[in-house]
């Protein structure tokens, strides 16, 4: 499970990344992935304070469209996360839609590593916290949960430079894993919203796609193949 729940964050991670000079992507990559493992780590280690985000900061009573609708601090990060997270990949698309060459937006300065990391940083919260949220559900044991998120991002860590290449080689590839963040920050902005979004569905409607797509890929591949 942590696996799967992992995949939107290696792939906003490797898109992210790929701003960043070359020699510079492996160590963002797995800055990044760490950075996830430690918040993950950590809020494992704070589930009380997690299940109080549950409790409403204040109530919302809009005549005519809310009627006391009870926000809480989980209601805010998820918001704020799935909004941050669509405004990225909506300008990723965008740019890649111009004809953007990313790698003139790519520099040798710590400073735009730490730009970047500090981006990785912010939707790790986000992406820790529903990981969380979703472990807390399913095993009361902290210490099975720890070494679950430990194995998943491992396995995260060798496989990311492979995930990585394989997205950036592949444009229409990579156009698709920013939709499928799009769809992931509006889940956010739903369950922030308190309309529960079934993962499961998510999830299998972008591993159809993605599968529609590698074999768009075979027969055009195949095509040039035939024509030269």
């Amino acid at each position: 499970m942590e696996i799967v729940l992992g995949i939107d964050n290696i792939i906003f991670i490797s898109i992210t990344v790929n701003r960043l000079a070359p020699n510079e992507q492996a160590r963002g990559r797995t800055i990044g992935l760490l950075l996830a493992l430690l918040f993950r780590v950590g809020l494992l280690l704070s589930i009380s304070w997690i299940v109080g985000l549950r409790a409403a900061l204040f109530t919302l009573h809009i005549p005519g469209v809310v009627s006391d609708f009870g926000v809480s601090g989980r209601d805010l990060i998820l918001l704020s996360g799935g909004l941050f997270l669509i405004y990225k990949s909506v300008v990723e698309i965008y740019n890649k839609l111009q004809g953007e060459e990313e790698d003139a937006h790519a520099s040798q300065q710590p400073a735009r590593l730490s730009a970047i990391i500090l981006q990785i940083i912010i939707i790790d919260i986000v992406f820790s916290f529903d990981s969380i949220l979703t472990a807390v559900g399913l095993v009361n044991n902290v210490l099975v949960m720890i070494a679950a998120v430990i194995v998943a991002m491992g396995l995260m860590v060798i496989f990311s430079g492979f995930i990585a290449d394989f997205v950036n080689r592949n444009p229409s590839i990579k156009i698709l894993a920013l939709a499928f963040l799009v769809m992931i920050g509006f889940m956010l902005v739903m369950e922030a919203t308190h309309k529960e979004v079934e993962k499961g569905y998510l999830y299998f409607a972008m591993a159809f796609a993605l599968a529609v797509e590698v074999l768009n890929m075979r027969l055009r591949k195949k095509s040039k193949a035939s024509v030269e």
